[in-house]
C-alpha cells in the first residue's frame, strides 16, 4: 500500500557465501578415486559446472569430442546449453568409455548392479545417491576437511574461472544462469590479481625480516 506509505518489511536472505576448493584441493580430490568411473564423474562435475542431477542426464551421444564441447540438456528451468570440454577431461572419458563400455546413459548400469547399494545405479542412470556416495569418498581419501558435497565443485568451477580472468558474462552462460544477480556472488569469492585482499602482517612485519 505505497499510497498510504505501508509496506511489508523486506525478508533478508542468508548472505552466506559458497565454500569453494583451492587449486591443490581439486587436484587431490581428482586422484583420489579407485574407480576409473568415480574420477571422470569428479572430473566433469568440476571441469564443466555441472549440477548432480545434470551430470547424471548425461548422454553419450551429448559428447562432440570434435567441437570439444558437452551439450547439458534440460538443466535448470529446463534451458539447454554448451560447455567446453577440457582435452585432458576428453582423454579420460574415451578412456572411461573403452574401458566400460556404458549403453545410453554416460554413467549408467550394466544390469549386474545391485540396485540400492552404496554407489549403485537406478533406472539405468547413476543414483543421486551413488554421486553424492562417490564424492563424499574422494573427499575423505584427499583429505579435505572444508564441508561440501557435489554442488561444491560448481562453486570451485565458477570461482576458478573468474580468478583466471573470464568475464561474468560468458560464467553466467556456462553456469546456465538465468540471472546475473546469481552469478555475482562469486565476485565476493575470487581472488583476483586486481582484488586480492592481503594482511597486514605480510606488508608490515614479514617485510622487515
Amino acid at each position: 500500500m505505497k499510497d498510504k506509505r505501508i509496506e511489508l518489511p523486506t525478508i533478508k536472505r542468508s548472505k552466506k557465501l559458497p565454500i569453494v576448493l583451492s587449486q591443490e584441493e581439486m587436484r587431490r580430490l581428482l586422484k583420489a578415486p579407485k574407480l576409473l568411473k568415480h574420477r571422470v564423474l569428479i572430473a566433469l562435475l568440476y571441469g564443466c559446472g555441472l549440477r548432480c542431477f545434470e551430470v547424471r542426464n548425461l548422454k553419450i551421444a551429448d559428447l562432440d569430442f570434435d567441437r570439444k564441447i558437452l551439450h547439458v540438456k534440460d538443466g535448470k528451468g529446463k534451458k539447454d546449453r554448451y560447455v567446453p570440454l577440457a582435452d585432458i577431461l576428453i582423454r579420460g572419458i574415451k578412456t572411461y568409455l573403452e574401458a566400460e563400455q556404458p549403453l545410453e546413459w554416460l554413467f549408467n548400469s550394466k544390469g549386474e548392479q545391485i540396485i540400492g547399494r552404496a554407489g549403485g545405479d537406478f533406472d539405468g542412470r547413476y543414483s543421486q545417491r551413488g554421486v553424492q556416495w562417490a564424492v563424499n569418498e574422494a573427499k575423505k581419501k584427499a583429505g579435505i576437511l572444508k564441508p561440501m558435497n557435489v554442488h561444491t565443485l560448481r562453486h570451485t568451477y565458477a570461482t576458478h574461472l573468474l580468478e583466471e580472468g573470464l568475464d561474468i558474462l560468458t560464467i553466467k552462460d556456462l553456469l546456465g544462469h538465468e540471472c546475473i544477480d546469481t552469478t555475482m556472488i562469486y565476485l565476493h569469492v575470487a581472488q583476483t590479481e586486481k582484488s586480492r585482499a592481503f594482511s597486514p602482517l605480510d606488508r608490515s612485519y614479514l617485510s622487515r625480516k
